[in-house]
């Protein structure tokens, strides 16, 4: 199969019970799955999507569950498990899922629920505390060649796109990537308390997720993942620094598991007028996401490519 556009090495809760199927939809209430804890990307894209559901009218409320754990396969089991027939369900998936069913082999699988869409991307960021005593990272990967156990690197799970682009980047500077240090956290704001805190060396995720951080200068970007730089954000890409290494981090949404084609194609009509409201648009720029919607068989088409992909680039970069 085709390599993914979002995924490149270059020369490299519990919630109620299933509701009946038929359930009105249009401009009803809405209940987001988070599969993280608060503070994390995809809390922040549910959210931020949420609120341009409310906004174009696809729907009068919407109500969030965070369950966070082993890269979002705990709530995807429980999303599996106690949604069924719930055409007002919703959950918040991305590439870091893919990678947790990759890498923990869950006794769920993501084809049990229903692919609606795909909704942006996002570029990971690496940074580092404002009192590192490295100020690059050309300086952080010296360090890392000359002693890998000094550097620990911090980011979302184990397998996630800040975990695969760090083990690409040692790779790509002669270090074995199992011996780098990685410490995965199960959301956002354990990462960036970790980085703030001088736990970790180096961290990496989603610029939205440090945002915040790196504007009050408590971080200092050094490195993005993206083939170009981020707009509003002098910071090199890593193929500029020589590293061959580019990846993304995808969003998007399942609906419940065993709702009819006509839940689902009203699932996916909301969704796609929310992508068009003005709401969302501005939120992507906020954010610096990519918008990168597709929906229906055309998105479960890319989430088997995807899945293929990851597996591929996970063994390359000897995680798997």
């Amino acid at each position: 199969m085709r390599r993914s556009h979002f995924i490149r090495s270059l020369p490299g809760l519990a919630l109620g019970g299933s509701v009946a199927a038929g359930a009105a939809q249009s401009a009803g209430s809405l209940r987001i799955l988070v599969p993280a804890n608060p503070g994390g990307g995809w809390d922040t894209t549910a959210r931020a999507f949420g609120k341009a559901l409310l906004d174009s009218g696809g729907a009068s409320a919407v109500h969030y569950d965070n369950k966070g754990g082993a890269a979002g396969a705990i709530g995807l089991a429980q999303f599996i498990n106690s949604r069924k027939g719930d055409p007002q369900a919703l959950l918040m998936m991305g590439s870091v899922m893919l990678g947790g069913i990759i890498t923990t082999k869950p006794p769920v699988s993501l084809s049990q629920a229903t692919p609606l869409a795909r909704l942006a991307n996002e570029y990971n960021v690496f940074v580092l505390p404002a009192n590192s005593p490295f100020k690059s990272m050309n300086e952080l990967l010296a360090q890392l060649q000359k002693d890998p156990a000094s550097v620990k690197w911090g980011g979302g799970s184990r397998g996630s796109t800040e975990h695969i682009a760090a083990a690409l980047i040692a790779r790509a500077v002669g270090v074995d990537p199992n011996r780098l240090q990685f410490l995965p956290f199960r959301g956002g704001g354990e990462a960036t308390a970790a980085v703030l805190g001088g736990n970790v060396t180096v961290g990496g995720s989603g610029y939205s997720e440090f945002a915040e951080s790196i504007q009050s200068g408590g971080m200092r970007a050094i490195a993005v993942t993206s083939p170009q730089r981020l707009k509003g954000l002098e910071v090199p890409t890593l193929k500029e620094l020589g590293l061959p290494v580019e990846i993304g981090n995808w969003r998007g949404l399942y609906g419940a598991p065993g709702i009819t084609p006509d839940q689902r194609q009203g699932l996916i009509d909301q969704i796609v007028t929310a992508t068009r409201h003005r709401s969302w648009q501005e939120l992507l720029d906020k954010h610096r996401w990519t918008p990168a919607l597709l929906t229906g068989d055309a998105f479960s088409q890319f989430v088997d490519e995807e899945f293929n992909s990851l597996r591929l680039t996970l063994i390359k970069s000897g995680l798997l």
